[in-house]
């Protein structure tokens, strides 16, 4: 059985970028629907991978596929708020890089949910892992934190 999880803080993250919520995003309920905190996950990180030139996403000959996803909730969101989203890295493999999240109200230095995504690299006309290019591999590696 494993422990309750905590909520991370902002030094388990190696860098920050703003997410808006949409209005879209709220449910019946009044807030942000959990399956909207994987999509910020995933523009998350492939804003900063597109932002670092790591990877083009229509002529990169290797593209990350997500095989898998995890996410813990503390506290909701609900549109109309900005969310401040934490980058980190905790583990690269030859063909693959487990990014960490958290997201984050204004100015608060505890999650309100944070979770992983797992990219395996493979390459864009086969679909088979390849290792992970330079460009690629350097910038993920920037994005480590001993204590994520």
């Amino acid at each position: 059985m494993s422990s309750k999880p905590i909520p991370k803080g902002r030094k388990d993250f190696a860098f920050f970028t703003t997410v808006q919520t949409r209005w879209m995003d709220n449910d019946v309920y009044g807030h942000v629907n959990n399956v909207n905190y994987y999509s910020y996950f995933d523009t998350v990180v492939n804003k900063h991978l597109i932002d670092e030139g790591a990877l083009d996403i229509y002529k990169s000959d290797v593209i990350g596929l997500v095989v898998e996803t995890q996410c813990n909730y503390f506290a909701s969101f609900a549109y109309p708020q900005t969310i401040e989203a934490g980058l980190a890295v905790s583990k690269i493999g030859s063909s693959s890089v487990r990014y960490e999240i958290g997201l984050f109200h204004e100015g608060e230095d505890k999650a309100a949910a944070q979770g992983h995504f797992i990219h395996v690299y493979v390459d864009r006309a086969t679909n088979k892992p390849n290792p992970l290019p330079e460009a690629l591999k350097k910038t993920v590696t920037s994005l480590q934190v001993s204590n994520s």
